[in-house]
């Protein structure tokens, strides 16, 4: 019985050892002590094939026991040591904080913000209005009646009537109606820029959306002419797009106005169209209670999208309303290297 002492003295030997061991190298070298191709235990289970047969089973019998027995010891030991290392703070307070992402403004908004400054800078209040509007506000009262071929420039989204028999309302095509309600409250001389969201229901391509953010643009004064007109929105746009920018105004419809026109500017060689604008009809002066005689005026309106999409290289107009991180990340690259 004297290997059987021999287990008895090395399963003694072995979990005093690994007692001990502190850490991860202490238990490595443990294992390989007594568990590796070379360990001790190893060893005596190697060396059953030499006793006399009728020994082999129960030495053979014990040394894989306690084989076993010692595997699960340092199993044991190692969560031992985890637990402790665990039971102290996870997180070392002395290390520098982790900054979080931080977001920034989208592109529509800087661009927005740029414009308006810009107006400011040109001596024009900045007003909003309402998103839901009123059929009299959004049409009757811009010259543009029920039946008025005008209307089918808007794919109009209306919001549904109820029972009461009371004024139609829809969301805003344009940012125009503030031209009214601005004139109910205000005497001359006037200067503002409205900003807001426009709604449309129509298909959308690289150039058209169902919501665009537009800026209208009102001024009503004594003896204005067109060629105030003119100087106001060529400053605007060389201080958008660089004072060697070339404009060119172009005859355009727009019922609320007379005359209309178009403004364009030469961009990497071709014209775009920039803005709509003209005169303020005469009809619409009356309206608010003036005399059309003594006060003229200016409007004007234009997508803030498309001035992004000419000072930023954007191709797509879609691309700014998918809420995709890469396409705004792109961006603030571009920006940051600009």
């Amino acid at each position: 019985m004297a290997l059987e002492v021999d287990l008895d003295g090395l399963e003694s030997e072995a979990r005093s050892a690994l007692a001990t061991a502190n850490d991860a190298d202490a238990l490595e070298d443990w294992r390989v002590d007594w568990l590796g191709r070379r360990g001790r235990l190893t060893t005596v289970l190697r060396g059953v094939r030499d006793l006399p047969v009728e020994q082999r089973p129960a030495i053979g019998a014990g040394a894989n026991r306690l084989k076993g027995e010692l595997e699960s010891a340092l199993a044991a030991r190692q969560a031992e040591l985890v637990a402790a290392e665990t039971d102290g703070p996870t997180i070392d307070v002395t290390l520098p904080g982790r900054r979080p992402p931080l977001g920034s403004l989208h592109p529509v908004t800087l661009t927005r913000r740029t414009m308006e400054r810009t107006f400011r800078d040109l001596g024009f209040d900045v007003v909003e209005g309402p998103d839901i509007e009123l059929e009299e506000y959004n049409f009757d009262r811009l010259r543009i009646p029920a039946g008025h071929p005008a209307r089918d420039m808007w794919d109009t989204i209306w919001i549904a009537d109820d029972d009461s028999g009371g004024p139609r309302q829809l969301l805003r095509t344009h940012t125009s109606p503030m031209q009214i309600r601005y004139l109910e409250r205000r005497e001359p001389p006037i200067r503002v820029i409205v900003p807001g969201a426009c709604y449309r229901y129509e298909a959308t391509d690289a150039t058209h959306e169902w919501m665009l953010t537009q800026i209208e643009g009102l001024v009503i004064d004594q003896d204005l002419s067109f060629a105030h007109l003119k100087g106001t929105l060529e400053a605007f746009v060389r201080r958008m797009f660089g004072g060697e920018i070339e404009t060119r105004f172009r005859c355009d419809y727009f019922p609320f106005v007379e005359p209309g026109a178009e403004l364009g500017v030469r961009w990497q060689g071709d014209w775009l169209e920039v803005l709509g604008c003209g005169m303020v009809h005469p009809e619409i002066i009356e309206d608010a209670g003036l005399d059309s005689s003594r006060y003229t005026g200016f409007a004007f309106g234009m997508g803030v999208e498309r001035v992004a999409m000419l000072q930023y290289g954007v191709r797509d107009i879609r691309h700014f309303y998918r809420n995709d991180v890469r396409f705004l990340r792109e961006f603030d690259r571009f920006r940051g290297s600009a």
